[in-house]
């Protein structure tokens, strides 16, 4: 099956050396994007996503290159193109090509990046029995409620989760557990949730609202504030969501071990299911 590209109001191969070298995406990190997931051939959320892209697009004083409708036209023609019936779409808007200086480039240029590939599954054995976790410090800046290209510190949490043979980790600030550098976290305490709040400090998971949704539908009471490290190590499950894991049981977290039976969570994830087209 084909890999669709696309830039600046083209269809393209995915290998062809397209990007300008002063693309302010790669020289500044100018840019915001999105990942949307693609069951059955039908982008799921697509709606959510688009919204929480206007919203970063906003926050960055960015104006889109597209509209509303066109964007959804161009998905859909890339998906058809594409035949991936089980995709994944990444959406990227840079400022544009310009002189380097940091300071805006005037006319406005803004640019859309996509690639549409087939998505990532996690393996059965992660999904069946919970996937390692560990925890990072804290370091990124206050506004991580934009989906920023900035992710040179999600990379090295990333990176640390793999070298401490984990597949995820997980951002704590002073004892406060927030979530992981690719996805939300939750926890499990006397069959009720808790999550840190949709703070500008945290991303505001598109998943993470599903779950939450699910939850009010399945009369599971969801808390989010802000919980410590202890109460995570002390819960009776913990689980991680994002657009490509979905919702994924935890089984260690940094030393602590969670049981096997995982009620609410596996309540969760059957809800979850429901709702794929």
């Amino acid at each position: 099956m084909p890999q669709i590209a696309f830039y600046k109001d083209t269809f393209l191969d995915l290998d062809d050396p397209i990007v300008p070298i002063q693309d302010r995406a790669h020289q500044f990190g100018d840019g915001i994007y999105e990942v949307i997931r693609v069951y059955n051939g039908q982008p799921f959320c697509l709606a959510e996503h688009l919204d929480r892209l206007e919203i970063s697009a906003d926050a960055i004083q960015m104006k889109l290159p597209y509209s509303r409708e066109e964007l959804i036209t161009l998905i859909q023609k890339g998906l058809s193109q594409s035949l991936i019936p089980e995709a994944e779409i990444y959406l990227q808007i840079s400022r544009g090509a310009a002189p380097r200086l940091h300071s805006f480039p005037e006319p406005d240029n803004s640019v859309l990046t996509m690639v549409i590939k087939e998505a990532r599954i996690v393996a059965p054995d992660l999904k069946e029995g919970g996937v390692d976790i560990c925890a990072v410090e804290e370091d990124r800046w206050k506004n991580c409620y934009i989906k920023s290209l900035n992710l040179l510190s999600n990379v090295l949490a990333k990176q640390k989760a793999k070298d401490s043979g984990c597949q995820e980790s997980i951002y704590v600030e002073e004892g406060i557990v927030k979530e992981g550098s690719s996805s939300n976290i939750f926890c499990v305490s006397n069959g009720e949730l808790y999550t840190f709040p949709a703070k500008r400090t945290i991303l505001h998971g598109i998943t993470r609202q599903k779950v939450i949704d699910l939850a009010a539908d399945l009369q599971i009471p969801v808390h989010e504030i802000e919980s410590n490290l202890s109460f995570f190590e002390r819960a009776d499950e913990v689980f991680i969501t994002s657009t490509t894991m979905e919702v994924q049981a935890v089984k260690r977290f940094g030393e602590t071990s969670y049981p096997d039976e995982r009620p609410v969570t596996e309540r969760i994830q059957k809800a979850f299911e429901a709702l794929k087209p």
